[in-house]
């Protein structure tokens, strides 16, 4: 079953149902969220390309779309009627799963904190690593380690592209 941190049964569901065929056309499944926004209910399946450098446009979005259609209908693993929507990951990606760190590692990241730590609850530098320990930061004055239970939110630092 897929890591359910900050994710519900039924997104780790689909998560596990689709990340394979998603894999197999040539992209990264980044997340997958479902929720509920007035009487509607959303899926939520954002993508990534491999190649960083390659933006994710709407015809990439479309192509998965297109795929997942069909294997949601078949496998139907959500009860009540739902929105798809597929979506790139966009210019400053949240990181939320151990791959999410490997493939930013060395990169520049944003760590925000709950609490403030040396008067500051955000940090900026490069990811040095990703574990069990926390996560190492290089920045400018010094390296960092933070706990995992001291990080709110990680998000890539600069544009992409």
């Amino acid at each position: 079953m897929a890591e359910k941190k900050g994710r519900g049964k039924i997104a780790a569901l689909v998560w596990d149902l689709i990340r394979e065929p998603v894999q197999q056309a040539g992209y990264l499944l980044w997340d997958v969220d479902y929720y509920k926004e007035g009487a509607d209910y959303n899926l939520l399946v954002t993508i990534e390309n491999p190649d960083r450098q390659k933006p994710i446009d709407l015809e990439d979005c479309e192509k998965v779309s297109r795929l997942l259609s069909p294997l949601l209908d078949e496998k139907d693993p959500i009860a009540e009627a739902y929105y798809l929507e597929v979506s790139s990951a966009g210019l400053w990606r949240e990181l939320k799963l151990e791959e999410h760190f490997a493939f930013y590692m060395g990169e520049r990241v944003r760590v925000k904190l709950y609490a403030p730590k040396g008067g500051k609850k955000e940090f900026e530098g490069n990811l040095l690593s990703y574990g069990e320990e926390g996560l190492a930061l290089q920045t400018q004055e010094a390296d960092l380690l933070f706990k995992k239970e001291e990080i709110a939110k990680v998000t890539t630092a600069e544009e992409i592209f």
